[in-house]
């Protein structure tokens, strides 16, 4: 049986995020509203998202994912699934909420890679499905899996930003014996992507993307210091040209626009990792810029690098540098 639809007041306030710091919708306004409804039980909401997102890629892994992670999301798909069951997106959405349950622990990882293939059999050119497996498999699987899944979803769609995001993640953590080795193997991958995607691409910040996971994981590791701003990991030459191509292509093309010319449903989580790296390699006047064009859409990664407070590491970068702006 489903649950009840949470009751007015604190409970209902826990239930539905509102957009701002650390919110995964980051500056989809229509998300935030289809995801609170969502957690009331409202699916009819997400019925019309999805339907409206059609197959503009990105953006449906976004949304997908971010209802995916709403806590009562399963439950009240299953509704929907249940009230109309020629429904393509429900058992989507069903898969991916499989899927981060299976990441906390709470549901077997076997059951979200069937539910995810299952969902896959039936929207063949769909590249959710398989970030789904993906996202999964990049917390819990095979190194080769990862590969493979990357694949699938690039097969679909070849500039998926989500799956290059974790593809990056993933590499990243090869070899962190390796320390400052300008040829590792996340670099090459970062830069060929860059270049092979079309100019107006949100990928060409991907290489910035690349040093700042490099650097979790050296930073782990214990050969990078804990505060990214004392690491030298943002000063040397190879990092500047990284910074500074990433830098200027902003200038140019702004936020990402997709062939409608609305806004890259991802791209601040570019703004935010390119407003890092300004800010470590000691910018503060160009960290500023990306900070007003930010506002308060922060994001986890890479703040919490290595294991940092996000939040408080934003908002001490971002005071810094706007007061020497």
């Amino acid at each position: 049986m489903s649950p009840p639809p949470p009751p007015l007041g604190r409970s209902r306030k826990k239930a539905a995020q509102s957009a701002g710091i650390g919110d995964p919708a980051l500056d989809d306004s229509a998300l935030v509203a289809a995801r609170t409804a969502l957690a009331q039980g409202r699916w009819t909401e997400v019925r019309a998202l999805l339907a409206a997102t059609g197959d503009d890629w990105d953006r449906r892994g976004h949304r997908v994912t971010v209802l995916a992670q709403e806590p009562t999301a399963a439950a009240w798909v299953r509704d929907w699934h249940l009230a109309e069951p020629e429904s393509t997106d429900a058992p989507v959405l069903l898969a991916c909420a499989a899927v981060y349950r299976a990441v906390a622990g709470k549901e077997r990882p076997d059951r979200a890679r069937d539910a995810c293939l299952d969902a896959a059999s039936l929207v063949p050119a769909d590249p959710t499905p398989w970030l789904g497996l993906l996202l999964l498999e990049r917390e819990l699987g095979r190194e080769e899996d990862v590969v493979r899944l990357f694949d699938e979803v690039r097969h679909r769609h070849p500039w998926h930003h989500h799956a290059h995001h974790l593809m990056v993640a993933r590499l990243a953590e090869r070899r962190p014996e390796a320390g400052q080795d300008p040829l590792h193997e996340v670099y090459d991958f970062a830069s060929w992507a860059a270049e092979q995607a079309p100019s107006a691409s949100p990928l060409a910040v991907l290489p910035v993307v690349a040093h700042a996971e490099r650097y979790r994981v050296l930073a782990k590791a214990g050969s990078e210091p804990d505060d990214p701003k004392a690491s030298g990991h943002w000063t040397g030459r190879r990092a500047r040209l990284v910074m500074k191509a990433a830098f200027d292509w902003w200038l140019e093309w702004g936020d990402p626009h997709d062939r409608a010319g609305v806004t890259h449903p991802r791209g601040r989580i570019d703004l935010n990792f390119l407003a890092h790296a300004k800010y470590c390699e000691g910018r503060p006047a160009e960290a500023a810029a990306l900070f007003h064009r930010i506002g308060h859409h922060a994001t986890p990664a890479p703040w919490s690098y290595p294991d940092r407070d996000p939040n408080e590491a934003f908002r001490a970068a971002r005071s810094a540098a706007l007061g020497s702006a």
